[in-house]
């Protein structure tokens, strides 16, 4: 069957436009365009086959469907052709079975989807997959696309650089000078990007890339695109299919930008349309204190939303006061009987420390779901076998300040509860033994 897709206007005057065309906001209306897919041509295959074909095609060899994107095609984006796809094998992440942790807290059944354990390190791959390749058939067939750009606070810009090298493409990074790792911004200088530090935050960042966007040779991979969007919401349908096909009760997803949140919520919808799923779980939004209009907007049950200024916060990534998803953001959480939950500094740090001390190894964005799973816990909206999904949404490893300075008491406003420092001792087997023993009493 020919499946296909289209963007269409996202805010109700139902224009359409083809997925290869350079365009990102309805002409007619100025909404955010998202991308659509013939339901009922899909739903001529049931749920039970469509279940069939992913596990067949799931981490194998076959290229592209090995891939946790690819191998979901005809639900992301069945208008490229093979040849043009662009990827690294994303998605196929562990879904962590969180024993320990979740015992400390209560929970029985809990568990961390590692979408860090991915080729850059993060959840992005599995959106960047599916924008470039458009991108590299759009250049195949003639088109003048010149260079792939994007804003970020450090995540987005790895991924980008990343599969533009892969596809070579040129790729433009625009960045907020001083406020990402050096992990994070490593990566794209690595892979030949050319990379803009701005002597402004990721919202002056978005500014001067969207006026960048009007050349119609540069070519958007924000969120605001809603190709990304599409591989990012294989999240929820991947996290499922590792449950057999049972939905969880709960996810809990750090939301900056906001495109996260409209992708999971998104991945869940096309499932429970195609009968693959029968029910919804509820979806918790998980923002800093310092960068928090969502979670304000939620206390007025999102009657209004004021942008805000973002303030400096360890969650660097999130550190976003004007997400351009958000009115996508609110629906899905308006249909998922969502909530949003914000968490301070001291909070994020040591529920990413505590977390730590059982296996894991957090980014400071899954320390904010982790924090606000703490507090959902406590006021008991989540019960002890309640099926709960944290999203961790980058690899722990792009953040080594962030740890350090935590294990060093250097991070402003956090009390930290699980400092862990080495001990220097003396090179003799008294002196080390002596140490052992008092360090093993303290931990009894």
């Amino acid at each position: 069957m020919e499946y296909h897709a289209w963007f269409q206007c996202s805010e109700g005057c139902d224009e359409k436009y083809p997925l290869n065309e350079v365009i990102y906001r309805c002409r007619q209306c100025n909404g955010l365009l998202e991308v659509k897919h013939d339901i009922d041509l899909l739903r001529r295959r049931s749920g039970a086959a469509w279940k069939e074909v992913f596990n067949e095609r799931y981490m194998r060899t076959q290229y592209p469907y090995g891939s946790g994107v690819w191998g979901k095609k005809e639900l992301v984006c069945p208008n490229i052709d093979n040849e043009n796809v662009v990827s690294m094998y994303e998605g196929g992440t562990n879904l962590f079975w969180a024993e320990r942790f979740g015992n400390e807290i209560g929970l029985s059944n809990l568990w961390i989807k590692q979408c860090g354990n991915s080729h850059t390190g993060s959840f992005k791959d599995l959106g960047m997959t599916v924008l470039v390749s458009m991108v590299k058939q759009v250049v195949k067939r003639g088109g003048d696309i010149r260079v792939v750009m994007c804003a970020s606070t450090g995540d987005t810009s790895a991924s980008l650089a990343a599969y533009a090298a892969a596809a070579g493409i040129p790729a433009v990074i625009l960045l907020p000078r001083d406020k990402v790792s050096h992990a994070q911004l490593i990566q794209p200088i690595a892979n030949g990007a050319i990379t803009l530090a701005l002597e402004t935050d990721f919202d002056g960042c978005m500014s001067v890339v969207q006026q960048l966007a009007e050349r119609k040779d540069f070519y958007l991979a924000n969120s605001i695109n809603s190709l990304r969007i599409e591989g990012q919401k294989t999240i929820s349908i991947e996290l499922v299919q590792q449950f057999d096909w049972e939905a969880p009760d709960w996810v809990i997803i750090p939301g900056g930008n906001l495109g996260n949140v409209t992708a999971l919520g998104l991945g869940f919808l096309i499932m429970r349309d195609l009968g693959i799923i029968d029910r919804l779980p509820r979806i918790a939004c998980a923002q800093s204190a310092k960068a928090n209009p969502l979670y304000e907007s939620f206390q007025n049950d999102f009657k209004t939303f004021d942008p805000v200024t973002a303030r400096a916060t360890i969650a660097t990534a999130i550190r976003i006061g004007h997400p351009v998803s958000v009115k996508k953001a609110i629906n899905v959480l308006k249909k998922f009987d969502g909530i949003v939950e914000q968490a301070t500094e001291d909070e994020l740090a040591n529920a990413a420390a505590s977390a730590d001390r059982t296996g894991l190894f957090n980014c400071p964005h899954t320390g904010v779901a982790l924090a606000v799973l703490l507090k959902m816990v406590e006021s008991r909206l989540i019960q002890r076998d309640d099926r709960v999904i944290v999203i961790s949404t980058a690899n722990g490893l792009k953040f080594p300040e962030f740890k350090i300075d935590y294990h060093q008491n250097k991070l402003k406003e956090v009390q930290p509860q699980h400092v862990n420092s080495p001990i220097t001792v003396e090179p003799n087997y008294d002196t080390v033994m002596k140490t052992i023993t008092h360090h093993l009493k303290t931990l009894n």
